[in-house]
């Protein structure tokens, strides 16, 4: 029976791969830390990279400058969309302006929406007058959104369009594609039931509270309080 005390046999190699290893970070094993305060903790949470936290691979930064929150707050940055009640009373005002223009062109011209004389109903003049609305309600929408974000309804109640992505004023092309989305159904078939759907899809709507010309152009409108 061998008198050698437990432990005092022959050690295994270093290279052993049996041999009990320290655990990683352990004092005396490479990569253990050296007790200096600029090293990073062990096991804790690590410093953001440089200049701030970025977006995932593959994502675009968020609209109007938004923080670190996004994508968790798609609203981040952006100004305070518009109510969409606002937004109803300012297309209302807008109706009734150009409304006018429209009227004050068409009457001399003798055009009016429907001419009834016994059973007939003359289309070509209804045709005629939808075709006067819709130039009018789409260059007044174009020309003011493209210069300003802002139609005369939307000044009187501190509202702008924007672009959706950067929230700069709409392109001209941008602000053609959203006008005639919303008055070229209105104009020729749908009338108010078109604006009503369009425009009041915006109460339904979330995040963005886009109508469906706002969708078709990448818009919104936002407060200018």
């Amino acid at each position: 029976m061998s008198s050698e005390p437990p432990g005092s046999g022959p050690q295994p190699p270093e290279d052993d791969p049996f041999r009990k290893q320290p655990p990683p970070g352990a004092p005396g094993t490479p990569g253990a830390g050296s007790g200096s305060p600029y090293d990073p903790p062990q096991g804790g949470p690590q410093p953001p990279p440089y200049g701030g936290q970025q977006p995932p691979y593959g994502q675009q930064p968020p609209p109007y400058g938004g923080g670190a929150s996004y994508p968790n707050d798609p609203l981040a940055g952006m100004p305070p969309l518009a109510e969409s009640g606002k937004r109803t009373l300012a297309r209302i005002i807008d109706l009734i302006l150009v409304g006018i223009v429209v009227w004050l062109v068409t009457w001399p011209m003798g055009v009016h929406e429907y001419s009834v004389n016994g059973d007939k109903v003359e289309y070509g003049k209804s045709f005629a007058q939808s075709l006067v609305a819709a130039v009018l309600y789409i260059g007044y929408d174009t020309y003011l959104i493209s210069k300003s974000g802002q139609t005369l309804g939307k000044k009187w109640l501190n509202m702008r369009v924007a672009n959706l992505d950067n929230g700069s004023t709409p392109s001209v092309q941008t602000a053609l594609a959203r006008s005639a989305v919303l008055w070229i159904p209105f104009a020729f078939c749908c009338a108010c039931i078109w604006t009503a759907i369009s425009g009041g899809w915006s109460y339904f709507d979330r995040p963005y509270k886009q109508g469906l010309h706002d969708k078709a152009a990448k818009t919104v409108v936002v407060s200018t309080n």
